[in-house]
């Protein structure tokens, strides 16, 4: 009877892996049939851009203006980060506020750093 069980457990474990299977090779193909449909959009806006030198322009400045304004809301987004430290070390007792603000600059400092070696 146990025997059974287990021929019947690698049948439907067979069945599982090969409809995963399946069903990645069919998300392989609406992925490739996805990215084939990006480039021809990408391919007649370039054409276009092309075609209109003012426009390319437009979209040069409009372009810049965004990651300006990326940059602007990341270090907005770092003042916060600064300010809820701030307040947290405020929350904390007066004996340990030391010892967190030491660990809190340590741990900034690593993050710092694994960010500048990313880039």
């Amino acid at each position: 009877m146990g025997e059974r069980m287990s021929s019947q457990d690698d049948l439907i474990s067979s069945l599982v892996k090969g409809t995963k299977t399946m069903l990645s090779s069919e998300t392989l193909l609406i992925e490739a049939i996805q990215d084939l449909v990006k480039d021809e959009v990408k391919r007649i806006m370039k054409q276009k851009l092309d075609s209109n030198p003012e426009l390319r322009e437009e979209l040069r400045v409009a372009v810049q203006e965004l990651l300006e304004a990326k940059v602007h809301e990341a270090y907005a987004v770092l003042k916060i980060g600064k300010c809820g430290a701030k307040l947290g070390i405020e929350l904390v007792p007066p004996k340990l506020r030391k010892e967190i603000g030491q660990e809190i600059v340590s741990m900034f400092e690593k993050e710092v750093n694994r960010m500048l070696e990313q880039s």
